[in-house]
């Protein structure tokens, strides 16, 4: 194979490999919204690199090292925003009463911190 024709073999096959959600820092909570219908708008996650707030986010806590899943009361801390998290958003396609929607879920990779007050202002529980 000429070394043109591999340089288009390898740039075809980046091209073909899936996207990566890069890893950032998040403050994941229940900011206080309550909801009517599905999909429920009730909880949200602070985006701390960029200052973004995802609203109707749910959690995925199953990538967590064995160490972080021990914590005591994880759910408490993640749904009062006490606890920064590192991982990624991804977007799954969910059918809830007979319709499809996408929705945001942050993947939680490992547990970084305890959030501070002002990261967690998002939050009901603050």
């Amino acid at each position: 194979m000429s070394g043109l024709a591999f340089l288009f073999v390898a740039a075809c096959s980046l091209c073909a490999m899936p996207a990566f959600a890069a890893e950032s820092s998040y403050v994941y909570c229940d900011n206080g919204l309550r909801c009517f219908k599905a999909p429920c708008p009730s909880n949200s996650a602070l985006d701390l690199a960029t200052g973004a707030i995802i609203k109707g986010v749910s959690i995925d806590p199953s990538g967590l090292p064995q160490a972080d899943k021990a914590i005591t009361d994880l759910s408490d801390a993640l749904h009062a925003g006490k606890i920064v998290v590192k991982g990624s958003i991804e977007h799954r396609t969910q059918t809830i009463a007979g319709k499809e929607y996408n929705l945001p879920w942050l993947v939680a990779t490992r547990i970084v911190r305890t959030a501070k007050d002002s990261e967690r202002k998002h939050c009901s529980s603050r």
